[in-house]
């Protein structure tokens, strides 16, 4: 879940946390997510670090606060997230995917080929 090792900053691992628990089901729109004091408890770090990472969902419009109730999961928020993720997250892995095919002189047509097998690929196959 949570690492500490310094590699991301851990209200950033909070944010993408409940990022990922909104696209997987677990909250849906409109329902209220986790206080910054239960996601503290529940990963064992300082409130204000929880709260930071649940303010960045905020500034997103990912979730809104409704005054004296907590934040809750904005309407189009898994929208968001997917849209988002896709176009920053997902553009960046294949311009690494990509310089390095590059580096290892791996034509277009086999690194092609080589994300077509790994869609075709099982699970337990990897």
């Amino acid at each position: 879940m949570i690492q500490s090792d310094g590699s991301k900053p851990i209200y950033v691992q909070v944010s993408e946390w409940m990022e990922t628990e909104i696209l997987r089901g677990s909250f849906e729109s409109d329902q209220k997510v986790y206080s910054q004091y239960q996601l503290a408890d529940m990963f064992n770090i300082n409130p204000a670090t929880a709260a930071k990472g649940l303010n960045m969902l905020v500034n997103e419009n990912i979730l809104y606060k409704k005054r004296g109730l907590g934040l809750f999961v904005a309407s189009n928020a898994s929208e968001m997230i997917l849209t988002r993720r896709k176009n920053e997250n997902l553009a960046n892995l294949v311009m690494d995917v990509v310089r390095e095919a590059k580096h290892l002189h791996v034509t277009e047509q086999e690194l092609i080929k080589m994300i077509q097998l790994s869609f075709t690929k099982k699970e337990d196959d990897k």
